[in-house]
């Protein structure tokens, strides 16, 4: 999971030059961007643990869809918790923290990086 954790270690990164003001980043776009690379960051976890179970480059997921398939599949055949982790973080660090940019407040951008992070280490197991 080194890939996946050195793409957070990034997000993280990004976030440090941003402005805060009574715990809320100033700048939405450096904050949008790290969302985005914490999002990859998750995905890397998946491709890895996917390559270690035997599937080549080309045969990793490419849509979010293909991404939940591969999870049920390889990964969390027993495991809803991680499904539901996989659809929170997705909504959370894709969608409202990427792409729409709703997530400003510095405890809330921390939180969901720390659930990153969880989520990477099981996958990594």
């Amino acid at each position: 999971m080194r890939e996946a954790v050195r793409y957070l270690n990034n997000a993280k990164g990004i976030l440090k030059s941003v402005p805060v003001v009574n715990n809320t980043y100033t700048d939405v776009k450096p904050v949008r961007e790290a969302f985005g690379t914490a999002y990859l960051a998750v995905l890397e976890a998946i491709n890895e643990h996917l390559i270690k179970k035997g599937l080549t480059k080309k045969e990793l997921p490419r849509s979010v869809e293909s991404y939940r398939a591969a999870l049920q599949k390889h990964i969390a055949v027993h495991n809803g918790k991680l499904m539901r982790e996989f659809e929170k973080l997705y909504d959370a660090l894709h969608i409202a923290g990427y792409y729409r940019g709703l997530i400003y407040d510095t405890r809330a951008v921390k939180d969901y990086f720390r659930a990153a992070r969880e989520f990477i280490d099981k996958v990594g197991k």
